[in-house]
């Protein structure tokens, strides 16, 4: 991901085995990380369990905080794709008891449709 992304808040995929690697130890048994995008600090992360989001908080990213949505609790979501002119795609997934959806911009690069097919391959 280069630092213009990075400072547009855009997101991009993550070598999986990577996140294995730093990201393991949240991981219940026999739970397997299907596909990883960063956002300059933060990170989600699919599983074939549920959605795990990591948010990097203040100055030195000392405190991190974890959310793990299962999919169950997934009502809908949606992906509007990248135009001429605007260089972003963005994912929004409205959760069971929030008001708001969580929204997440990726980069002209990366497959919206992919990311969509991962949802739409865990929530029922």
């Amino acid at each position: 991901m280069g630092l213009f992304d990075g400072l547009m808040g855009n997101a991009s995929e993550c070598n999986v085995e990577n996140v294995q690697k730093d990201y393991g130890h949240l991981l219940a048994n026999n739970e397997i990380i299907d596909k990883a995008y960063k956002l300059v600090r933060d990170m989600f992360i699919f599983t074939n369990r549920r959605l795990i989001l990591i948010d990097v908080q203040g100055v030195t990213g000392k405190k991190i905080e974890y959310h793990s949505i299962p999919y169950s609790k997934i009502t809908h979501f949606s992906i509007e794709t990248a135009g001429h002119f605007d260089l972003d795609a963005e994912l929004k997934i409205w959760v069971s008891g929030l008001a708001m959806p969580i929204q997440k911009q990726f980069n002209k690069s990366l497959n919206i449709y992919e990311v969509q097919a991962e949802l739409a391959e865990h929530v029922n």
